[in-house]
């Protein structure tokens, strides 16, 4: 038994239509993929995940680190022995961190409005008062 197992993880899986799309992008489409070889290739996958995380949890650890960061998750891929990982994870964060920029230059509502926020406050009670005095007419 896995340590995953008698831990009380069992519940631990990926979705399957996610895994089953994902491996249909890969394999030639002449080719079927049985549900049980799915099902196997969770499990692989939650294995990876496992140690992977368990690794890099005591890199971080051993830093006096309370969160993983993506240094800990390369140097584990690394310590593992997933050198080839280690390239397409370091491009993968910077288009994240590229992705996270263009996040935060997104206008919120208010400055999209135009208005101050005593206007958008006023506007607000407008239209309270308005649905109350509808709600009251109809009553």
């Amino acid at each position: 038994m896995s340590d995953r197992e008698t831990s009380g993880n069992d519940d631990l899986s990926l979705p399957k239509a996610t895994v089953q799309k994902i491996v249909s992008e890969i394999i030639p489409s002449d080719l079927a993929f049985a549900k049980d070889t799915r099902d196997v290739l969770i499990e692989c996958c939650i294995e990876f995940i496992m140690m992977l995380s368990t690794e890099s949890n005591e890199i971080a650890e051993k830093e006096s680190k309370k969160t993983i960061a993506p240094e800990h998750v390369i140097k584990a891929l690394q310590e593992l022995g997933f050198i080839d990982y280690i390239e397409p994870i370091k491009d993968l964060i910077v288009e994240h961190k590229e992705a996270l920029k263009s996040r935060e230059k997104k206008v919120g509502k208010l400055e999209q409005s135009g208005m101050t926020e005593e206007e958008l406050l006023r506007k607000q009670e407008e239209m309270f008062a308005a649905a109350r005095s509808k709600l009251n007419n109809n009553a």
